[in-house]
């Protein structure tokens, strides 16, 4: 059975699985380029990357692989400077953390926070990736238009019906409908974000209901029946990031794989801690205390300024207690094997839970 839908012979995949964006470490040039070259979309989570760095990533990709891949930026407003002195109180709700790994004193922010986006943005249209998607908000529309001109589809994620809706009214090509299971950030920006946390299946079928736009299914989908059961409810493409983490292409830290593979039980808490904004990840010790305790934060990204030396040791040393272990809520079901032999086993899984359906239907 040949699962390619429209969009995914849009994107140029030959099974409808897209690797999710995701920010950081797991989101290596060697991973993208092995899920796109095995037929499914690696896409970068360029959101911290600097322009010329964004450039050499994308070029290194092109070298190994003719296969289209994918770039993911947040688009959300930068804060205005924060003064050293308003962020004392931060400062303080960390620093017992940095004492224990040996760190100096944590220091106060300072901006910029986070690349210039527009920067960002003309180094889009200079790569041109086949697809182009933001999260945590939207794009203006003559951006839109400019990199559709130049042949890039452009996505975004939706958290809720309103913001596809918005995203339909902008232009946008399709949109990842990211349901409340999903790991990393929540893309709200419509509502409240803990208003937003609608399970997969529920928020797919509603937005394939109020809008015309194709849709990427994202968020607890970790194997081909989560593939099939959001095909079967209208999405198009299925959009996995957790389980692409343990792969050794993967360039998140070995604790962080090793730990996915112990999971047992939804071991997932939502956290603003770590950079501002709710972003889901296995429960540690950082986010037990610092969500206990409403410790003071910054505004997003100066938290993630804040916070990042500490998550960079805690990742050097292996201790998972102070970094980000972003996973979804399906994160038991993850697998150990190299990008392409998962990608090869997704489709095989999804095509036979499909086939079982059909004989279920056939037998009533």
């Amino acid at each position: 059975m040949n699962l390619s839908t429209p969009l995914a012979v849009s994107f140029g995949l030959s099974t409808p699985i897209i690797q999710a964006p995701m920010v950081g470490g797991p989101s290596s040039r060697e991973l993208v380029a092995a899920c796109s070259a095995a037929g499914a979309l690696g896409s970068f989570g360029f959101a911290y990357t600097q322009p010329e760095e964004m450039k050499k990533q994308s070029a290194w990709v092109r070298a190994k692989t003719d296969r289209p891949f994918g770039i993911n930026l947040f688009t959300s407003p930068q804060p205005a400077p924060i003064a050293a002195g308003s962020q004392r109180g931060a400062l303080d709700a960390v620093a017992g953390y940095y004492r224990e790994l040996g760190l100096p004193a944590p220091e106060p922010a300072n901006a910029p926070y986070a690349p210039d986006l527009e920067e960002q943005l003309d180094a889009i249209a200079g790569i041109r990736p086949r697809v182009f998607t933001v999260h945590l908000n939207d794009l203006n529309q003559e951006r839109i238009k400019a990199f559709k001109a130049l042949d890039i589809l452009v996505g975004g994620s939706a958290t809720c019906v309103a913001e596809a809706r918005r995203l339909e009214s902008l232009g946008f090509d399709f949109f990842i409908a990211q349901g409340g299971e999903a790991g990393g950030h929540r893309g709200s920006y419509l509502r409240d974000p803990y208003e937003s946390l609608t399970g997969t299946l529920a928020l797919v079928r509603l937005v394939v209901r109020a809008v015309k736009l194709p849709v990427v299914a994202a968020g607890g989908i970790m194997d081909g029946a989560g593939i099939a059961a959001v095909l079967a409810l209208g999405a198009q493409i299925a959009q996995l990031g957790t389980a692409f983490i343990p792969c050794p292409e993967s360039g998140a830290p070995q604790i962080h794989k090793d730990l996915l593979l112990q999971e047992t039980e939804d071991n997932t808490r939502l956290t603003e801690k770590f950079t501002g904004k709710p972003a889901r990840g296995l429960a540690n010790r950082f986010i037990r205390e610092m969500n206990a305790g409403n410790a003071p934060q910054l505004a997003f990204p100066a938290q993630g300024v804040l916070t990042g030396k500490l998550r960079q040791a805690s990742s050097k040393v292996g201790n998972p207690d102070f970094f980000n272990l972003w996973a979804g809520q399906a994160a038991p079901l993850s697998r150990a094997l190299p990008a392409a032999e998962l990608i090869a086993k997704l489709e095989t899984e999804a095509v036979e839970s499909i086939q079982k359906l059909k004989g279920m239907v056939h037998e009533t």
